[in-house]
Formats: structure tokens, sequence, C-alpha cells
């Protein structure tokens, strides 16, 4: 007979929280059984791969629906490397327009704080809201 794990046994094997494991539980990542003397969810060893696995591709960032998307194929009997490969390759697109975007805008930053050394405090006239800000085309 295999060992069967709680939701505390398995979050303490796999190194993440139990409401991590209930949330995954909740989404349809993991399916356990349950104890029909308590009603206590329980896992198995595999249930440890899975954790793992999901903690894995959430660190290459992939999202929980598109490790959903995983392990589809793989219960489909077709390898997940193809979508994964699109996936990934995908969001490092999405990461390389989100850094452009960021170095312009520390660009813009930059500038204006440094036209913004050369230039008096504003006082409160009832016209300007920040002379600062308002000088910036």
């Amino acid at each position: 007979m295999k060992k069967m794990l709680t939701v505390r046994g398995l979050s303490n094997a796999a190194h993440t929280t139990p409401d991590a494991i209930r949330h995954y539980v909740r989404i349809g990542l993991l399916t356990p059984s349950r104890n029909p003397d308590n009603g206590y969810r329980l896992f198995d060893n595999s249930d440890i791969k899975k954790v793992m696995f999901i903690r894995r591709a959430k660190g290459l960032g992939f999202t929980l629906h598109e490790i959903q998307t995983i392990f589809d194929h793989g219960a489909a009997g077709q390898s997940p490397c193809p979508a994964v490969r699109d996936m990934i390759q995908q969001r490092i697109n999405e990461n390389r327009a989100k850094l452009a975007e960021l170095n312009s805008l520390q660009q813009r930053m930059d500038s204006a704080l440094k036209k913004w050394k050369t230039m008096p405090d504003g006082e409160p006239d009832g016209k300007a809201i920040c002379h600062l800000i308002e000088s910036i085309d």
C-alpha cells in the first residue's frame, strides 16, 4: 500500500504552502482522493512531482493556466514540449517589449530629474499644479 499524504504532508514534501496546495486543488491542477473516514484530501508521490513541476514552471514565468495546458498535453498522450517552447517564446517577446517600455520610461524620468534640478521650486499660485511636471513635453 502506498503512503498517502495530507495537504500539510504534501506541502512539506514539495516545499510549498498548504494554501498553495489547496489553490491547486481548487483550480484542478491537483486531483486528490478523499479519506472516507474523515474527508481529508489525500495525495500520493506523483503529486509531489506535480507540485515540484508547478514550482519550476512558475519560476520560468509560466502561468497556472499554461501549466494546466502542459498537464493536459501529457494526459492526452502528447508531448507538451512544442507548446512549452511556443509559450516561453511568447513570454520572452512580451518581456522584451516590457523592458523596452521600462527603459524608455527610465530615460524620460532621468531627463526630467536632470531638468528639474536646475528649476526653482514653484509657489502655489492657483494656475499651476506642479510646474515641474507641467514643464515636460
